[in-house]
């Protein structure tokens, strides 16, 4: 039975988050809920709002074997979460600006003119990008989705842990994604811990700050 308490308690949130290693592996999130996690961190901002981030559900039995040997020394965390998501970036994103925008029109939060003249300096400002600030502007994009998926998580009673170590050159192939549009950028496990995880040391703030 899930029992996961919800909350809207932004410090509880934020302190209370940590990065776990085991989950109860009788917690499954439903669909409907996952969805729901999802749509939430996809609130995150991006660049020119073109929503770089794609999400691979990894929960089923098939697909946690593919992804175990993938994970390296992350085994632990894919055999007992609910789920692994992976995150990917889209290089190709550019591609649903028409969507995005024309979308924007319809919901009536800018006028068409607004819409055709953003959507004519955006096309131009890609035609002008190199590959390799495009896939620089969409790991920092899939970064800001990260975090927020965590803390929604949170929010709705679960825990994660942000993984990176795994084969990251392999991963969009094994799944069968494009791996020359689909760059890596992390897994997230998400689940209910078997513990409150460990507390880390942050630096000082006045170490990392720096004032003009």
């Amino acid at each position: 039975m899930n029992t996961t308490l919800t909350t809207n308690d932004f410090n509880q949130i934020v302190a209370g988050r940590r990065s776990i290693k085991t989950y109860d592996p009788t917690v499954k999130i439903s669909r409907d809920e996952m969805t729901e996690i999802l749509r939430k961190a996809t609130l995150a901002p991006s660049s020119v709002n073109m929503q770089p981030w794609r999400f691979l559900i990894i929960e089923s039995p098939k697909a946690k074997t593919i992804l175990a040997p993938l994970s390296r020394f992350n085994q632990r965390q894919v055999e007992t979460s609910s789920a692994v998501i992976a995150i990917f970036g889209d290089l190709n994103s550019i591609n649903y600006a028409e969507e995005i925008y024309g979308k924007a029109v319809e919901l009536g939060f800018m006028p068409k003119e607004v819409k055709e003249k953003q959507l004519a300096a955006i096309s131009k400002y890609y035609e002008q990008m190199t590959p390799e600030v495009n896939r620089e502007t969409v790991l920092i994009d899939s970064g800001l989705v990260s975090m927020q998926l965590m803390l929604v998580a949170r929010a709705h009673g679960y825990d994660t842990n942000a993984i990176g170590g795994y084969e990251k050159d392999k991963i969009a192939e094994a799944f069968g994604l494009d791996p020359e549009r689909y760059v890596p950028v992390m897994l997230i496990s998400i689940g209910k811990a078997v513990d409150n995880g460990y507390p880390s040391v942050r630096l000082p703030i006045d170490q990392v700050i720096t004032w003009k």
